[in-house]
């Protein structure tokens, strides 16, 4: 989860991994229907009705092009939010929790339409999720994503499997 404004370096080093491994990836992007099933599978969640969450979430895809691009034709957006509760797993994602997010609840907001997703409270469930998601054939055009992607799988040593299946 990037969580500064990104520098010259940053881009250099982000160009250098896409150079890497951009050829060795094959879409296998999950749909939002997957993305809530393994976080039931791992997490306590209680879903919100939360108007004001649903709205952000519904922003960050309308208000951003390449976002706006993954929602199909004739479609709307279909946000459902999400409160992560602290107990059993999710424990480990209030520990770990970045300062700036120190205390606060975890909310996670999946579109149902386009599998966006967006995560306050944890970087670790942000990069978790990247990494599980995966990439689709447009991801894979853009070397920030496939960067981020595989520092998210790397983190949770998953690189050698996506890999392998790739292949």
């Amino acid at each position: 989860m990037l969580m500064q404004e990104a520098t010259p370096e940053m881009i250099a080093s982000w160009k250098a991994v896409f150079n890497e491994y951009s050829q060795r990836l094959h879409p296998n992007r999950k749909e939002a229907g997957d993305l809530i099933e393994y976080l039931e599978r791992k997490y306590q969640l209680a879903e919100l009705a939360d108007e004001k969450l649903k709205q952000t979430v519904a922003d960050n895809i309308l208000l951003n092009e390449f976002h706006a691009s993954k929602l199909p034709a004739g479609k709307t957006v279909n946000p459902r939010v999400f409160r992560v509760l602290n107990s059993g797993q999710a424990q480990l994602l209030y520990r770990e929790q970045d300062e700036v997010f120190k205390d606060q609840d975890i909310i996670l907001g999946i579109d149902m339409e386009t599998g966006f997703f967006h995560v306050e409270g944890s970087s670790l469930l942000w990069d978790e999720l990247f990494a599980f998601r995966g990439l689709d054939k447009e991801d894979l055009k853009n070397y920030y994503l496939v960067a981020e992607y595989i520092a998210c799988l790397k983190k949770f040593d998953m690189l050698d499997d996506v890999l392998e299946r790739d292949k």
